[in-house]
């Protein structure tokens, strides 16, 4: 853990153990920290209980282990992401635009990809000239 000494909580960790309303200060620490990533794969691969780690309550971090729950190993998973921050090749492999797959992405995967429809169609109903 040698990203610790990096860490802008350093001078203070208590103060990333707060509750209520304080967990938004403890988030905002974390938000300019060049070390966020670390904590937060660290947080996560050992399942930290308490504290806010890499900008993420313990409430936010059990939601994502909850929809991720295939994950090995999230440090790899951001080494990964690190190396390429491109999102086109793997929007490419997935068949989808990479703007769709960074919503995504952002939206932590809680709502599908819809496809648009047709101009001038409204969602649910056929294309002009098919009855149902």
């Amino acid at each position: 853990m040698d990203w610790v000494d990096q860490g802008l909580c350093r001078a203070q960790p208590d103060r990333m153990f707060a509750e209520g309303a304080a967990q938004n200060e403890a988030k905002a620490v974390c938000a300019a920290c060049p070390v966020r990533l670390d904590c937060l794969a660290y947080a996560l691969d050992h399942r930290e209980e308490y504290g806010v780690w890499g900008a993420m309550t313990e409430r936010e971090r059990r939601a994502l282990l909850r929809r991720r729950p295939a994950v090995t190993s999230w440090a790899e998973i951001f080494r990964a992401a690190a190396a390429h921050p491109d999102p086109a090749p793997v929007a490419a492999r997935r068949g989808v635009a990479p703007a769709v797959d960074r919503d995504a992405s952002r939206a932590g995967d809680r709502t599908p990809y819809r496809p648009v429809p047709a101009r001038g169609r409204r969602p649910g109903t056929a294309p002009a000239g098919l009855d149902r």
